[in-house]
């Protein structure tokens, strides 16, 4: 049952690097970007929505974003929504139309958010783990089996430990490059 497939151990390594992308381009650093809406639920129609879902996000200029509502009769729940996020923004209110002034971030805030760069890494590299440790599993099992024979199932663990060892380090990488953009705004 449990065959050892590189294949699905790289797409599910690669999910965990991809969804540390997804997570870190909502984290703000100082620019205004759309992403940072994402993790917005407004409750409108009876319903938790996705911001995306009721309203138009764009940029307009470097340090402010707009939200274009659709429905003028939820103006007030997505920005009500918006400030009870966490973060940090309040949105002036112009007809069906909300504009978000982005603030300068102070040092504080910085540091906080390079805090959640880590928090948010140490996940990915749990996750990573995680698909080795399957990875492994699987290829005691074929060993046991006798699908695969011990010298086999070494060089495919080196395999799969090379395999992780450049993930974590994509992971590395990636949450590197996030805190310095954050700190040396």
């Amino acid at each position: 049952m449990a065959k050892y497939d590189k294949s699905d151990l790289t797409r599910r390594m690669n999910g965990a690097v991809d969804a540390l992308k997804g997570d870190l381009s909502g984290l703000r650093t100082g620019r205004a970007n759309v992403a940072l809406l994402d993790p917005v639920q407004v409750e409108v129609y009876g319903a938790n929505m996705p911001l995306n879902q009721v309203a138009t996000v764009s940029v307009p200029e470097p340090r402010m974003i707009s939200v274009q509502v659709w429905d003028k009769g939820n103006v007030n729940a997505v920005e009500k929504a918006i400030r009870s996020a966490g973060l940090g923004l309040n949105p002036i209110a112009d007809g069906s139309m909300l504009r978000l002034p982005i603030p300068d971030m102070t040092e504080e805030r910085r540091k906080e958010l390079a805090k959640l760069v880590g928090q948010y890494a140490e996940k990915a590299r749990i996750s990573i783990r995680n698909v080795r440790r399957d990875g492994m599993d699987a290829l005691k099992q074929d060993e046991n089996k006798k699908e695969i024979s011990e010298d086999e199932r070494k060089t495919l663990e080196n395999e799969v430990q090379k395999l992780t060892d450049d993930m974590v380090k994509a992971v590395d990488d990636a949450a590197a490059a996030k805190e310095s953009e954050i700190l040396t705004q």
